[in-house]
C-alpha cells in the first residue's frame, strides 16, 4: 500500500535558487511528512508552498537539524 506524503529536497543546507531542483539535480531528502490520505497530502503540500523560506527552514531544522539525508531512514 502506498503512503501519501509531502517532502522537501535540497542539495545542501540552506540552498535556494529559482528552479533549483531541476537545474542542479537536487536529490537529498531533508524533510518529509506521512499523511492519512492523498487529500490530506495535497492540502498540506499547498499549505507548505505558501510558506515563506524562514518557516520552511524552521520546519526542516525541527525534524532534521543537521540536514542529513533521510532516504536511508525509509528503506
Amino acid at each position: 500500500m502506498k503512503q501519501p506524503c509531502v517532502y522537501i529536497l535540497a542539495s545542501q543546507k540552506n540552498d535556494h535558487a529559482e528552479g533549483f531542483t531541476k537545474r542542479y539535480r537536487v536529490h537529498r531528502l531533508v524533510y518529509f511528512e506521512q499523511l492519512e490520505d492523498m487529500e490530506a497530502a495535497i492540502s498540506r503540500e499547498k499549505q507548505l508552498k505558501k510558506w515563506n523560506r524562514a518557516w520552511k527552514l524552521r520546519l526542516i531544522e525541527g525534524q532534521n537539524p543537521d540536514w542529513n539525508e533521510l532516504y536511508e531512514t525509509l528503506i
